[in-house]
């Protein structure tokens, strides 16, 4: 079964990441490593490696490859990288981030995902990722600034915390919209500016907080 999800891990490379267009040799690399079928739950392994978001529960999903892929080579990750990330979910994108980022800081408002997260990353021997429960839209201030920040739940609109933990030069990728499609926006802090850049049409969770989605 192992040898079936690495071929299975191999094709997704190949066919939903490189052939539209994913260049960054790190990610690929790291996408053709981790066991993603770990981060669901056994019934739905076979569905791991395919083209399509899988629920994990809690009416959260882990979402479609290409679209991890997507986020993180946007983030410009060089390996040195404090990364908060806000919606740990399954862990998956989680181990990606920790793979390329030199520590990740995640947060996650649903207590038993995050509980699972980090027993699944802590079997996989991931010792770079500091975990808690609350309210991602406020961000982790202790640990501010962010080299890197990855929201991997749709907001209404930016969470001011979120920008005021961004470091000089520092990247954020978050899904920008209504509670049922959003774009995927780049924003890069240049002092007091903030470049912004639209990486396309998405569909994510809601991102329920303060400065989110109300419940």
């Amino acid at each position: 079964m192992s040898h079936d999800f690495r071929i299975a891990r191999e094709r997704m490379v190949k066919d939903q990441l490189i052939a539209r267009g994913i260049k960054d040799e790190r990610v690929l690399q790291v996408m053709g490593k981790i066991p993603r079928h770990l981060f669901i739950e056994e019934a739905l392994a076979g569905e791991a490696y395919n083209d399509h978001p899988v629920p994990i529960g809690e009416k959260q999903t882990i979402s479609q490859p290409y679209i991890v892929a997507l986020m993180t080579e946007a983030l410009e990750l060089k390996g040195d990288e404090n990364t908060l990330e806000i919606g740990t979910g399954s862990g998956y994108q989680t181990a990606i981030l920790a793979e390329l980022s030199s520590r990740v800081y995640t947060v996650e408002r649903i207590e038993c995902l995050l509980v699972n997260a980090r027993k699944i990353l802590a079997h996989l021997g991931y010792d770079n990722i500091l975990f808690k429960v609350f309210d991602g839209t406020i961000g982790w201030k202790e640990y501010a600034p962010f080299d890197t920040i990855m929201v991997t739940a749709g907001a209404p609109g930016v969470p001011e915390p979120l920008i005021d933990q961004l470091a000089d030069d520092g990247r954020m990728i978050i899904p920008i919209g209504d509670r049922y499609s959003q774009e995927l926006i780049k924003i890069v802090r240049r002092g007091k500016s903030l470049e912004q850049k639209n990486l396309g049409g998405c569909r994510f969770v809601n991102l329920i907080g303060i400065h989110g989605w109300q419940d």
